[in-house]
């Protein structure tokens, strides 16, 4: 017995900027990521900007990393720079033939994002845009002409790029209205197809120019930031419920575990005070309130409180997310000394890693699913694990990635351990990624984690061709035995 339930979603998931393409099709607008390089590990990614004198200065804006741009510095591409969204590999062209591929392994469920500048190019137009809506109306009709259902990511990171220059981003409550208004749109359009909505991708890990449209990098912009992104989240939870009951929502949060190093009590509280720092999202999004500990994380980055209304509050508490949606891809440790916002922590020398240095740790997962469901009791989500690899295909473009395949079935063993021994109500996976696509941290190519190779690299040369992996015909025949013959 597999131990998964009868029903349970297997799937996978992408983010629109990394995997559509598609730029200046559509009436497609501009989005902030739009203007982000390429890079690696040792050279990291970053937003080409102008200032006012005609310099040109590059400044990191995205993920866990975020420089102060000033506020006379203006985005620009330059022709010696590759900007990967502007391509990805393609979907936007090629979405049939990859949803076909997807419903030939069994998948159930897809998650993908919509790309706020294809509805709407400024992001807070009086109407949608018509070739936006009916290109993702083709997405979700192919879907269900398969059967796969679909689970949308409203926001994945990005925004247009009009709302992060005219009004600094997130920081400015302009964009609780332009969100919820978008997010209507879709529900209006789309609430035939879709069920299962996320608001924000990993909105615990992201800060800076690229995901939140913020210039400045200081500790009380970026929670300004997200308590108006929490708000946009509770009214469109309560707009979304209203347009229909069968809908259900949760946002995605990166909760890769963290270990104390020693069980020194040093360390077993710092990794408590750590861990508090994702936490605070998880928390308020999914019990309605802020708890008691979150002026402790304001402090240490260095002020005092946020202004937070009556209305606010209440809003928060009326539109507490259905579920919890989490990516994990791996642990590390901290330990007494550390600053409690290094939430990556260190490397867990106990285990191996992939090429970019992300330590494997399949129990983990078991650990973070009881971690997570002990604390907030709502059902939950996998909707991002997988493994960034180097794969080397032979003259067909065929890849033998046993490794991928040990790494997912090491994964799925503990994901149903959790469910069957620990009693998670975890009621679904979506592997990042189906096919391959361009890897967010270091807008590389080579770092791919798909079922599906596709011939393209790092610069975005090649014929695009789609080749499944042995890892797709692995994971159809577990998709169809529901995890039934794991190793």
């Amino acid at each position: 017995m597999s131990g998964f339930p009868k029903d349970f979603y297997w799937g996978g998931a992408t983010a629109d900027f990394q995997y559509e393409g598609g730029f200046n099709e559509g009436n497609r607008g501009l989005l902030s990521h739009d203007y982000e390089t390429d890079g690696s590990m040792e050279h990291p990614r970053h937003h080409t900007m102008k200032l006012a004198d005609g310099t040109i200065k590059n400044y990191r804006s995205s993920f866990f990393y975020a420089d102060q741009i000033p506020e006379d510095a203006t985005p620009v591409f330059l022709d010696n720079e590759y900007y990967p969204s502007h391509q990805a590999v393609d979907f936007y062209h090629h979405y049939k033939e990859d949803i076909k591929l997807m419903a030939d392994m069994g998948f159930n469920i897809y998650r993908f994002s919509i790309c706020w500048s294809r509805i709407y190019p400024l992001g807070d137009e009086e109407e949608p845009n018509q070739e936006g809506i009916a290109f993702y109306r083709d997405v979700f009709e192919e879907l269900k002409k398969y059967n796969i259902e679909p689970m949308v990511t409203i926001c994945h990171d990005e925004m247009p790029m009009h709302l992060a220059l005219k009004y600094n981003g997130w920081s400015n409550r302009h964009l609780i209205d332009a969100y919820v208004k978008y997010a209507e749109t879709l529900f209006k359009e789309f609430g035939s197809y879709c069920h299962y909505w996320l608001t924000f991708n990993e909105i615990n890990a992201v800060r800076g120019f690229g995901p939140c449209g913020t210039r400045e990098s200081d500790g009380y912009t970026r929670y300004l930031a997200d308590h108006n992104m929490f708000v946009a989240s509770a009214k469109t939870v309560i707009l979304g419920h209203k347009y229909n009951l069968e809908n259900k929502f949760g946002a995605m949060y990166a909760m890769s575990g963290l270990y104390p190093r020693t069980c020194k009590p040093e360390d077993m509280l710092q990794s408590q005070l750590a861990r508090r720092e994702n936490w605070y999202f998880i928390d308020t999004m999914l019990r309605g309130y802020y708890h008691p500990y979150a002026k402790s994380i304001w402090q240490h980055h260095g002020f005092e409180t946020l202004e937070i209304s009556e209305e606010d509050k209440k809003t928060l508490y009326d539109g507490q997310l259905d579920f919890c949606s989490f990516s994990y891809y791996r642990t590390n440790t901290t330990q007494a000394g550390d600053k409690w916002f290094n939430v990556g922590g260190d490397d867990n020398p106990y285990l191996e890693k992939t090429p970019w240095g992300w330590g494997v740790d399949p129990l983990g997962l078991r650990y973070v699913l009881n971690e997570i469901y002990d604390r907030i009791q709502k059902p939950v989500f996998v909707v991002e694990n997988g493994m960034g690899a180097i794969d080397e295909p032979d003259e067909n473009d065929y890849v033998e990635d046993d490794y991928r395949i040990q790494y997912l079935n090491d994964h799925f063993k503990a994901m149903r351990d959790a469910i069957t021994i620990d009693g998670v109500d975890c009621f679904g996976y979506t592997m990042w990624a189906p096919i391959d696509l361009v890897s967010l941290s270091t807008g590389e190519m080579k770092k791919r984690y798909g079922f599906v190779y596709v011939d393209m690299d790092d610069k975005g040369r090649g014929t695009l061709k789609r080749t499944p992996k042995k890892s797709f015909y692995w994971m159809k025949h577990v998709i169809e035995t529901n995890g039934n013959d794991l190793e």
